[in-house]
């Protein structure tokens, strides 16, 4: 008998739109985030469905411009908040964290969550900085916020925090700017006010764009570590392969704003069932075994999200797109079918077609 969450959906199974309150800590149903412009409406998540539990990670995987940070804004409710332009983004669907429902909340209670109950490392820690403050009286103000405590209090939670992320002489660097900062501490100081509230859900997007390899390394681990001594729900937005292997316990892969593929890490590296996974893996470089042929790229561009393709929105790029008979694969768009445990898939080939061709073509080849 299939196990049952509190809004009747199996569990690790998506709960549809409109139903009760779920078992998860955080769950995002059927998210569309659209942008009115002058050229079109601009789809950039368009029907996007997770849950993720407390001490989990989560690894959001995709291209740039598949929908990724818009994903990470729209939990974080800054898109009901800006104008763009002169026009405000469409936003509908369900977010609920911890039991509450963010979409249809107030924005002043949204806004008392914000950096409280949740909060985001942004992708450029020097453009999310203000230039004119010091580091320090940036954390001071990001828990002031969220607590009656005095300005020395504050200060002393701060210098705590940097102590924290590893910031030499945090007594001293709490006074500097942010240009002072290398790349990578600027990095840590991000995370240092992002977690300086104890957050239950953190959402880092791309957290190491930019930084070389061994920084990069440092900034995981730290994530790593403090994700254990808070017990946070974490999503990991990024492009990169190598970092979610690193962090995530499940991967969503994202494609033209939807989700084409999600599951247990393991599963997603190991027994992928979509053909663009395939790509992103062919095109990972491996340090684990010899590599003796060249990396394999996804072919074409990201399709605009102002004019999605029918269909699969990956057809014009899929090798495979005329496998599945009788042209549907460019007029019917497919939904997530489960292909394993906690392991969903949208793709036309039949389960037996893409159990073959990733064992015969694509796993030897990586």
């Amino acid at each position: 008998m299939t196990e049952l969450n509190k809004s009747g959906a199996a569990l690790g199974e998506p709960s549809p739109a409109g139903s009760p309150a779920p078992a998860a800590f955080l769950e995002v149903r059927d998210l569309r985030v659209h942008f009115p412009t002058d050229d079109g409406l601009v789809k950039s998540v368009d029907g996007l469905t997770f849950q993720l539990e407390k001490g989990k990670t989560l690894g959001i995987v995709g291209e740039s411009g598949s929908g990724k940070s818009v994903t990470s804004l729209g939990i974080m409710g800054l898109h009901t908040t800006g104008q763009y332009g002169k026009r405000k983004a469409q936003v509908s669907g369900e977010i609920w964290l911890d039991g509450k429902e963010l979409l249809s909340a107030d924005p002043d209670e949204v806004r008392k969550l914000r950096g409280r109950d949740m909060a985001m490392i942004f992708q450029d820690p020097l453009s999310a900085l203000h230039p004119y403050y010091t580091i320090g009286k940036q954390i001071v103000e990001a828990y002031r916020v969220h607590h009656s405590v005095d300005k020395k209090t504050a200060r002393k939670r701060a210098v705590e925090m940097l102590d924290r992320v590893g910031i030499p002489q945090p007594d001293k660097r709490v006074d500097s700017y942010p240009h002072e900062f290398s790349g990578g501490m600027r990095q840590r100081a991000m995370i240092a006010m992002s977690l300086v509230n104890n957050p239950e859900l953190l959402i880092a997007d791309e957290p190491t764009t930019a930084l070389d390899v061994t920084v990069q390394a440092q900034i995981l681990d730290l994530i790593r570590d403090l994700q254990k001594e808070f017990g946070s729900a974490v999503i990991v937005i990024t492009h990169d392969l190598g970092v979610v292997a690193e962090l995530a316990d499940d991967i969503l892969v994202m494609y033209g704003g939807r989700c084409v593929e999600r599951g247990p890490a393991e599963k997603v590296f190991y027994e992928p069932r979509h053909p663009y996974t395939w790509g992103l893996l062919g095109s990972m470089p491996r340090l684990d075994r010899d590599q003796t042929d060249r990396l394999i790229p996804v072919k074409g561009s990201p399709p605009s999200l102002i004019n999605i393709p029918s269909g699969c929105a990956f057809n014009p790029r899929c090798p495979y797109a005329d496998v599945p008979k009788d042209d549907v694969t460019r007029t019917v768009r497919p939904e997530l079918q489960e292909v394993g445990s906690r392991h969903w898939a949208a793709c036309h080939m039949s389960q037996e077609q893409r159990e073959r061709i990733w064992t015969e073509e694509i796993a030897p080849k990586l």
